[in-house]
């Protein structure tokens, strides 16, 4: 774990860095006060900061405040000489983790990190889950659709959780879900220092046992609340508890975006054989190498393919260079259906090509058990 000490006493500093060390963490000095604590977060991006020589004046707690909902991936730990019931409220209230006792002895300083990194560390047994963004090309293509159904597949075998980064007017719950969302991630951002996993899961729509969605806001004006430190801290969370995160994302460019997609394990343009489309996703594809992401983390999706079309698989992939393809055909009439009951394709009809279609996709990403029981376990099998 990295770790910034931020104390005014160089020697508490440096025994700090002493005791850190031994068990083997990154350890990162700043002689100062809570003045420091801005910078240090900014430049060094630690997952816990020790601060030392807190008074108990509470109006101190700002520059604490600010760290804790702007760098809401920091965890913060106060070494304070005195304190009263009200400054530990406060803090407690301005997003602090824990308030030792200055000087902290190291048994008590070995604990209180050993605390907070067992609420960061992955759960033992299972690795990270994987980040794949869904992302439409042209307005109208389908994202959202496959986006929800892919997620909706995929979690016949796997966790997964749908978040909707189209943060002005994405609707992708009522896809597949009749209701509206309690909470949505704009009330996440807003209350960012209570996040943890029984509030991000408490947060997401239940669609299915293994299946969530993380709904955009109503009002398209709360999606100023949400900032890029925010989609970094949810989607650290979001692979400490799912197998899969899958974000479907707007037709944007901005450092919210890329936030996201700099985390991504796979993203996916959505796009359909039209020349239109062939513009929009060639200047996508260039804006993502100038971003230095590799062909291996792309993969198109050519949605409403039709293989009697005026632009088949050859032309778009002499337009688009040596990315992985995906084709996915064309059934308006169920997937309209699909949508207008606000039901999995899957469901309504379960034997159209385009669920089949997207079990294929499924299994690339993850192999279906052979003894999968059902009409899902069957066409994943076949696949």
């Amino acid at each position: 774990m990295k770790i910034a000490v931020i104390s005014p006493s160089r020697s508490s500093m440096q025994e700090m860095a002493r005791c850190l060390g031994a068990a083997s963490h990154s350890v990162v000095l700043a002689e100062g006060g809570k003045s420091r604590m801005r910078g240090m977060a900014e430049q060094e991006q630690p997952d816990l900061m020790i601060v030392e020589g807190m008074c108990c004046d509470v109006n101190e707690l700002d520059q604490v405040e600010y760290v804790t909902t702007h760098f809401p991936g920091v965890a913060v730990v106060l070494l304070c000489s005195t304190n009263t019931p009200e400054f530990l409220i406060r803090s407690m209230r301005a997003g602090v983790r824990e308030v030792l006792p200055s000087p902290a002895s190291p048994a008590a300083l070995d604990a209180a990190v050993q605390r907070i990194a067992s609420k960061l560390a992955v759960p033992h047994g299972r690795s990270p889950g994987k980040i794949l963004a869904f992302m439409p090309c042209k307005g109208g293509c389908g994202a959202t659709f496959l986006a929800t159904n892919f997620g909706y597949q995929l979690a016949a075998s796997k966790s997964v959780l749908l978040i909707d980064l189209n943060l002005q007017f994405g609707d992708a719950l009522s896809f597949l879900h009749d209701g509206k969302a309690p909470v949505t991630i704009a009330d996440v951002a807003r209350d960012i220092s209570r996040l943890d996993s029984s509030f991000l899961a408490a947060a997401a729509v239940r669609v299915t046992p293994n299946f969530s969605i993380l709904a955009a806001p109503d009002d398209p004006s709360a999606a100023m609340e949400v900032k890029p430190e925010h989609i970094e801290a949810i989607l650290k969370q979001a692979v400490m508890q799912y197998d899969f995160v899958v974000l479907d994302m707007a037709r944007t460019l901005d450092p919210l975006t890329i936030k996201a997609l700099d985390r991504a394990y796979r993203i996916f343009p959505v796009l359909q054989a039209g020349l239109p489309h062939l513009r929009n996703a060639s200047r996508l594809l260039a804006v993502f190498r100038s971003l230095d992401y590799s062909t291996e983390k792309i993969e198109l999706l050519v949605n409403r393919f039709e293989r009697s079309g005026d632009i088949g698989v050859d032309a778009i992939q002499r337009s688009l260079g040596a990315h992985r393809l995906h084709t996915v055909p064309n059934s308006y009439k169920d997937v309209n259906a699909s949508i207008n009951h606000g039901s999995a394709l899957v469901q309504t009809a379960r034997s159209n090509a385009v669920a089949r279609n997207l079990a294929e996709l499924v299994t690339t990403l993850s192999p279906r058990v052979e003894d999968g029981q059902g009409v899902l376990g069957r066409l994943f099998r076949r696949a």
